[in-house]
């Protein structure tokens, strides 16, 4: 089944001088997939992101989540989404930004209150879990974002840049983790700029730079097309352009 399924997309924002932020854009995520989202900043991702999540309801093209609108409330129920900067309630705790979370998708007290635990757990928490969010630095606001976007133990898990601001020791373990709800069954759409993470995290990926989709597929297939001998990183570079550092 296609989680996501996007054909010939196109967004524009209809400013002074602007360009298409999306050109034809084509994109197919399947169940249970782990898939990379790349491209240079100012490539597209974000705006497919809120796409996805039904935040931009203008475009031209087909979009389908989980074979409906991505505006369908049902859908939107189960879809999980982390953020690359996460702007919370800064005057809340952890513990109380993730209950206000659990209400919100209407989960009952009982079962928030032990979901909650296993999240702050999950997410290395433990000894900040009722500390205000307002002395978070942004590594710690990441494992706070990583969370929430778990309370509602969503089927679709998007995840903006999640390891951005994060110490080596936990980016391995937030990898790890993510390779578990993998495991569990989870659809998970990874954008990133880390692309060592993207090669070992990820199933499939696709590649876009200023709206449109230049490559998509199994990294093991794309690198095979290269010659086999290059590294992802190399073979990236030379998709984008030298301009992308």
């Amino acid at each position: 089944m296609k989680y996501i399924e996007i054909e010939k997309l196109y967004v524009n924002y209809e400013s002074k001088n602007s360009k298409e932020a999306l050109q034809g854009l084509d994109l197919n995520v399947y169940k249970g997939q782990i898939y990379g989202f790349l491209g240079p900043n100012g490539a597209g991702k974000t705006t497919t992101i809120k796409i996805i999540l039904g935040l931009i309801p203008r475009y031209k093209g087909k979009v389908l989540i989980m074979g409906a609108s991505p505006d369908n409330l049902s859908v939107k129920q189960k879809i999980g989404f982390m953020p690359e900067i996460a702007n919370y309630y800064w005057y809340l705790t952890p513990r109380e930004l993730l209950y206000m979370y659990a209400q919100i998708f209407g989960i009952s007290k009982k079962n928030a209150l032990a979901k909650i635990e296993k999240l702050i757990d999950l997410s290395d928490l433990k000894d900040a879990a009722d500390n205000l969010m307002r002395t978070f630095s942004k590594g710690m606001m990441q494992k706070v974002s990583f969370a929430q976007a778990l309370i509602n133990d969503p089927d679709l898990l998007i995840l903006d840049e999640p390891t951005s601001g994060l110490d080596p020791v936990s980016r391995i373990k937030m990898r790890d983790v993510i390779k578990e709800l993998h495991r569990e069954g989870k659809t998970i759409f990874f954008s990133s700029h880390e692309l060592s993470e993207v090669e070992m995290i990820c199933d499939e990926v696709a590649i876009i730079k200023d709206g449109k989709l230049l490559r998509a597929g199994k990294l093991g297939d794309l690198l095979k097309k290269k010659g086999g001998s290059t590294t992802f990183e190399s073979y990236f570079l030379s998709i984008i352009g030298d301009n992308y550092r």
